[in-house]
């Protein structure tokens, strides 16, 4: 049975998908490696090094459902690995003729670390794809909303007002950044490791580079300029990214949990029969998707230090941080594209009520936009005195529980300067939204 819930046929209905479990899963991986295998002997079949019909042979058997899964078990325990006893087995499905072919001039460590690079461009094809999706969904959110006024928070009070479309904005810029960033780190990840017992490809002779660039080839990744057995920043930095990703996810989960509260009450996740619900509380909408977003994101970001650990290799070959990779490489992306998954649902069905946003927004009097009547009276009394005179009206303000324009006109020093339509006009605060609308299409126009 499984022990991290990701991996469980039912709590994993809410961490991580089945799509990117297919990717990472167990049988995939030996399947990558099997690929691998296969690949290796068309490559050295192509330049003479393997029997053609051996090659053929080898890939015809390279299926992971045809492997004895307990006798691989028990191979593993013994060597500590799973490549020897996975080759022996392909090496017997292929038949003696072509199986004595097999693993020809590799290493366990090329094996194995070359099928984790197959999963990971697969698993950076599923966060890509949701990705897209999930951008989709927030720039039109952002395009809809552009003009919605609604307060701005510092410090979780209003501080001034900006637009809803303007907050989607903010949560929408990193998430193109990802996008590059991701777009800008595959090819420093997909790269093929092949290089032999200590990474010189000895055994090979002088056909070793024209293996890698062959084997590179039949597989559709990168040749590495120098193999990469004990140098592993490019996992580390997939993993990174993934860190990095669910880090901007968190803070829209955060804003909209915080919008959420009952008492502001301006955002709802989509609503559907029982989503969200108590067992004793009947009026109950929680914010699941983003709890499971900062669930999972925390998750991931946990493994990013392991990963970065394991960068720590020791000589030619690591003795502990390799081991330990495949601990976090598959439940990073497993709990990234869950976290990526519950965003896409914010995204494409987040409720937005316009009207409590206004009622919010009004509901201090035009304090919000004290410093839009500072700002006004400064050419006439200087910025600090002007500072001095609105401080004291928002006192006031907030004692009488009066209109901050009311409070202002019962000042002789603002009534003596400015007339009543413009204290209206300076505490409307859709008239001080500043370069909102600029910074949203900024946004929008790195779409694409």
């Amino acid at each position: 049975m499984p022990v991290n819930p990701a991996d469980s046929p039912v709590f994993g209905a809410l961490y991580g998908t089945d799509a990117m479990r297919a990717c990472m899963g167990e049988m995939a991986y030996l399947q990558r490696m099997l690929d691998v295998e296969a690949a290796l002997a068309r490559a050295q079949a192509r330049l003479g090094i393997v029997p053609p019909a051996a090659a053929q042979a080898i890939t015809d058997a390279a299926l992971a459902e045809k492997l004895n899964l307990p006798a691989l078990a028990a191979a593993t325990r013994n060597t500590g690995y799973p490549v020897v006893g996975l080759v022996r087995q392909l090496s017997q499905l292929a038949g003696p003729d072509a199986g004595r072919w097999t693993h020809w001039g590799a290493t366990t460590q090329d094996i194995m670390d070359t099928a984790v690079v197959l999963q990971v461009r697969e698993g950076l094809a599923l966060i890509r794809a949701e990705l897209l999706a999930v951008n989709a969904g927030f720039a039109q959110m952002a395009r809809t909303h552009r003009a919605t006024v609604m307060a701005g928070r510092t410090h979780l009070q209003h501080a001034l007002p900006v637009t809803f479309g303007y907050k989607v904005a903010v949560w929408l810029s990193p998430l193109l950044t990802m996008l590059e960033r991701l777009d800008q780190l595959r090819p420093r990840v997909e790269k093929l490791q092949f290089g032999g017992a200590a990474g010189t490809l000895a055994s090979l002779g002088d056909q070793g580079l024209a293996v890698q660039d062959a084997l590179a080839k039949e597989l559709g990744l990168a040749s590495p300029d120098i193999p990469w057995h004990v140098a592993r920043d490019g996992i580390a930095e997939a993993v990174g990214f993934l860190g990095l990703l669910c880090g901007a996810l968190s803070k829209i989960a955060t804003d909209v949990i915080l919008m959420m509260q009952t008492e502001v009450a301006e955002v709802a996740e989509p609503h559907q029969e029982g989503r969200g619900g108590s067992s004793t509380m009947p009026q109950k909408r929680n914010p699941i998707s983003c709890e499971y977003i900062i669930a999972q994101s925390r998750g991931v970001h946990a493994l990013v230090p392991q990963m970065l650990a394991a960068m720590a290799q020791d000589q030619e070959r690591g003795t502990g941080p390799w081991q330990t990779e495949p601990l976090a490489v598959g439940q990073a992306f497993l709990l990234a594209h869950g976290a990526l998954a519950q965003a896409r649902v914010l995204a494409e069905g987040l409720t937005v009520d316009v009207a409590r946003m206004q009622r919010n927004l009004d509901s201090t009097g035009g304090l919000i936009v004290a410093e839009q009547v500072m700002m006004g009276l400064a050419p006439a009394l200087g910025r600090g005195e002007a500072h001095h005179v609105v401080n004291h009206a928002c006192d006031l303000a907030l004692q009488q529980g009066a209109p901050l324009a009311q409070v202002l006109m019962a000042d002789p020093q603002v009534s003596a300067r400015l007339s009543a339509a413009e204290v209206a006009r300076l505490t409307d605060p859709s008239a001080y939204l500043g370069s909102t609308q600029a910074f949203i299409d900024r946004v929008l126009a790195r779409l694409g």
